[in-house]
């Protein structure tokens, strides 16, 4: 169960990680908080703004072409919670182009609903 602790939110990214990468879109749309809001910013400096919505879209594209599940590998670099607010930072390896890449990620939660939910994330492709 997930709770309002460091923990509680690493089992959630943990979650949002393996039901992404799986394309389980119903999941998904738990973790996600209905106010999602992404920001990709690529190795060139072009940023993209997403929603929920969007984001979803994608996952379900994946699925509906029968893509292979992603790489669920992920280094956490920090996690805090502050009572009902949640921040993690870490490292991907993912494929959401067409090129696996590795990204950066500030990860914003909420406690609401008696759950983690996913208020913003912030997306860095790497430079190598």
């Amino acid at each position: 169960m997930n709770t309002q602790t460091k923990e509680g939110i690493r089992t959630t990214i943990d979650s949002l990680i393996e039901t992404a990468t799986t394309f389980d879109i119903e999941k998904l749309d738990r973790i996600y908080h209905d106010n999602l809001h992404i920001i990709m910013i690529d190795a060139s400096g072009q940023t993209m703004i997403s929603n929920k919505q969007t984001f979803k879209d994608l996952f379900q594209s994946k699925l509906d072409n029968g893509d292979a599940p992603l790489n669920t590998w992920a280094e956490f670099n920090h996690i805090e919670c502050n009572q009902n607010n949640g921040h993690a930072v870490l490292k991907r390896k993912v494929n959401l182009t067409g090129i696996e890449q590795k990204i950066a990620l500030s990860i914003d939660l909420i406690w609401e609903d008696n759950r983690w939910q996913v208020t913003r994330e912030v997306i860095f492709t790497e430079f190598e």
